[in-house]
C-alpha cells in the first residue's frame, strides 16, 4: 500500500514538474514541450487594397435573425460603402484622458489610447485599448438595419462627415462633435458624441432622419469587432479571461469564449430590455449601453478570419417622413475601476471578473478600498487587509496550529513504529491509529479549519489580480505592484526577474514547512520540502501585490504557528 502510494505521489509530481517546464516554455517564447495547445488564428492579416478587415465585417441582419446567433449572419453591403480608408484620413479627438481615432468610413470608433495609463510593456508609450492595424483589430460599430435586407440604410460602412471640435480646450467641461452620413434608403444618420472631462464614458446619440417619402422603422445595431488575440505581456503563469461578454436581465453577466462563438456553441440570453455587451481583458474594457427600458436583440458571431463581433440590436420607433428618432447611446472604454463602473450602469462592474467567487471577492475589494482611503498607498492596504483577515480567523488557524503541533510532537514516536513495523504494514496503521487516540491526536484537525479559509484568500487573490488601481501603484522600493519584483534585475536567456519579494515569499513557505509535522512517509516528507521550491518559482513571475499579500499571510501564520508550537512546549 505505501509503495502504491509513493508511485502516486511521484507521477503527481513528475506531472507537476511536466506543467512548470511547458509553462516555463511558453513563458519565454518557446512552443510548449509536452502539452502544445492548439494553433490560435494569427492576429496579423495579409495586407489588403481593399482595406482593412474591421471595415470588411458584415452588417448585422434584422433582429429576427441576428438574435438567434447565427454566425454569419449580413445584409448587403450599400451601394454607397468604401473599401479603403488608410489611417492617415482618421479623426483624432482628444480629452484630458483619451485619446480617441475615428474613420470617416461609418464614423466608427477605431483607436483609442488612455492617456492615463502606461502600456504594461513600454512605460513610454500609453495603453492602446482600441486598435485597427495588420497586427490587431480591436473597435467599435453602429449603423442602421432596414427591415427590409435589400435596402441598405447607413451603417459602418458609408461615409460620413465630420463636425465639430476635436480637442478639449483647457477650462472646458465636455467635447462635442458628430459623424453625419448622407441620405440612404430614404433615412440619414447622424452620430452626435459628447466627452466629459475625465470621462472614460462617451454619450452618443443616434439620430434617425426620414428623408424619404413613406415612413421607416429602422434598427440600430451596436457592436463591437475584435480578433481574438490576448494582450501582449500577459504572464504564462496565471490567466485571465479574455473576450466578449453579454449582460441582461435575466442571466445576468455572461461571458462567452471566442471558441464557443467559432463552433456555434455560445449560450447567451438573445433578448432583453435591460442590458450591455462587452469586450473584456485584463484589466480594461470596451461596452455599449443603452440606459432606456428598450427592448435589444443580442448577438455574437464569427466574421472572416480570426474576428469576431458582439453587439445588440434596438428596436426604433416609427419615422415619419421628415422626421427623426433619437436614440440615447453610451459607450464606454477605460479601465474597470469597481465603483465607477458601478454608477455607470446595472452590472457594468462585473466586467472586473472575480469568477465563481464574486459574492467574496467584492466585499474584500470593499474593505481594500477602505483600507487604501485610510493609508493613501495600496501595499499598505494589502498589509492591513492580510493582517484583518487573519484577525478574523485567528482563533480557527490557533484550532489548526495547536492540532499540527501535536502531531509535530508525537512524530518522533510515530516514526519510531514505524521503523519497528515497516515489514507489516497492517499492524503499522493499527498501531498509529492507537497512538493517536491515546494522544487525542486528529491527523486532520490541521486541514479542515485551514480548508473552510481557502475560498476566502482564492478570493483575494483574484481581487489583486484584477485591480486595475495596482498598476503603476508604487509601495517602498517597488514603482508597479501589477508587476513582477525585478530590484536584482532579470536573469538572462531565461528571463527570470529577481527581486526580494518571492525570494522571501519561498523562504518563508520553506519555514513553514519546518514548522508543520513530518509526513511519516519519507517520500511526503521529500515533497514537503520540493513543493514549496517548485512552486516559488512561479511567484517570481508573479506581480507584486499578489507576492505581497501571500508573503504577508505566510509570516502572520508563521508567527502565529510559532508562538502556539512553543506554548504546547514543541521542539523545532
Amino acid at each position: 500500500m505505501n509503495d502504491f502510494r509513493r508511485s502516486i505521489l511521484w507521477v503527481i509530481f513528475g506531472f507537476s514538474m511536466v506543467l512548470l517546464w511547458d509553462q516555463w516554455q511558453v513563458h519565454n517564447g518557446h512552443p510548449a514541450t509536452f502539452f502544445p495547445a492548439a494553433k490560435e488564428a494569427s492576429a496579423t492579416k495579409p495586407a489588403d487594397a481593399a482595406g482593412s478587415a474591421a471595415q470588411q465585417s458584415a452588417v448585422p441582419a434584422p433582429a429576427s435573425n441576428a438574435s438567434a446567433g447565427t454566425p454569419n449572419a449580413s445584409t448587403t453591403a450599400p451601394a454607397t460603402s468604401v473599401t479603403s480608408s488608410p489611417s492617415e484620413s482618421w479623426i483624432v479627438v482628444t480629452t484630458d484622458v483619451l485619446k480617441l481615432s475615428f474613420d470617416p468610413v461609418g464614423g466608427s470608433l477605431v483607436k483609442a489610447e488612455l492617456l492615463t495609463h502606461r502600456d504594461g510593456n513600454d512605460s513610454h508609450k500609453n495603453v492602446v485599448l482600441l486598435d485597427d492595424t495588420a497586427q490587431h483589430v480591436y473597435v467599435a460599430q453602429s449603423g442602421l438595419i432596414a427591415p427590409n435586407p435589400a435596402n441598405a440604410l447607413p451603417n459602418h460602412k458609408s461615409i460620413m462627415r465630420f463636425e465639430g471640435s476635436k480637442t478639449l480646450e483647457a477650462g472646458q467641461d465636455q467635447i462635442q462633435f458628430a459623424f453625419v452620413s448622407e441620405s440612404q434608403g430614404g433615412m440619414e444618420l447622424i452620430k452626435r458624441y459628447t466627452i466629459k472631462r475625465g470621462q472614460y464614458l462617451i454619450d452618443i446619440h443616434h439620430q434617425l432622419k426620414n428623408t424619404g417619402s413613406q415612413a421607416q422603422q429602422p434598427q440600430l445595431y451596436l457592436q463591437l469587432v475584435r480578433d481574438n488575440s490576448k494582450p501582449k505581456g500577459e504572464s504564462a503563469f496565471y490567466s485571465t479571461f479574455t473576450g466578449p461578454a453579454i449582460y441582461s436581465e435575466q442571466k445576468k453577466y455572461q461571458k462567452i469564449e471566442f471558441d464557443q462563438i467559432k463552433d456555434n456553441k455560445a449560450e447567451f440570453e438573445k433578448t432583453s430590455n435591460l442590458g450591455y455587451v462587452a469586450m473584456v481583458q485584463h484589466y480594461f474594457a470596451s461596452a455599449w449601453l443603452v440606459q432606456a427600458q428598450q427592448q435589444r436583440d443580442f448577438f455574437a458571431r464569427k466574421l472572416d478570419g480570426n474576428l469576431y463581433a458582439v453587439g445588440m440590436i434596438v428596436k426604433s420607433p416609427e419615422v415619419a417622413p421628415g422626421q427623426s428618432v433619437d436614440q440615447h447611446t453610451q459607450f464606454f472604454v477605460g479601465p474597470q475601476e469597481e465603483k465607477k463602473l458601478e454608477a455607470i450602469y446595472p452590472g457594468l462592474e462585473l466586467v472586473k471578473d472575480y469568477g465563481w467567487l464574486t459574492i467574496l471577492a467584492k466585499p474584500l475589494f470593499w474593505l481594500l478600498d477602505k483600507l487604501f482611503n485610510l493609508v493613501g498607498n495600496w501595499g499598505w492596504a494589502i498589509v492591513l487587509l492580510v493582517v484583518v483577515i487573519k484577525a478574523v480567523f485567528y482563533w480557527l488557524n490557533a484550532k489548526a496550529y495547536r492540532s499540527m503541533a501535536k502531531m509535530k510532537g508525537i512524530n518522533p514516536r510515530v516514526m519510531e513504529m514505524r521503523e519497528r513495523f515497516k515489514d507489516n504494514p497492517q499492524q503499522m496503521q493499527m498501531e498509529m491509529m492507537r497512538i493517536y487516540r491515546e494522544e487525542k491526536v486528529n491527523p486532520l484537525g490541521g486541514c479542515l479549519p485551514i480548508a473552510i479559509q481557502i475560498p476566502v484568500f482564492i478570493a483575494l487573490y483574484w481581487v489583486l489580480l484584477s485591480t486595475v488601481e495596482m498598476r503603476d501603484a508604487p509601495w517602498l522600493y517597488i514603482t508597479d505592484l501589477a508587476k513582477p519584483d525585478t530590484l536584482f534585475g532579470v536573469v538572462p536567456l531565461v528571463n527570470l526577474p529577481l527581486g526580494p519579494l518571492p525570494i522571501l515569499m519561498t523562504l518563508s513557505s520553506l519555514l513553514q514547512t519546518w514548522l508543520n509535522p513530518t509526513p511519516p512517509d519519507p517520500m511526503q516528507a521529500k515533497l514537503m520540502w520540493i513543493m514549496p521550491l517548485m512552486f516559488g518559482i512561479m511567484f517570481f513571475f508573479f506581480p507584486s501585490g499578489l507576492v505581497l499579500y501571500w508573503l504577508t499571510n505566510n509570516l502572520l501564520s508563521i508567527a502565529q504557528q510559532w508562538a502556539i508550537n512553543k506554548s504546547m512546549g514543541v521542539t523545532h
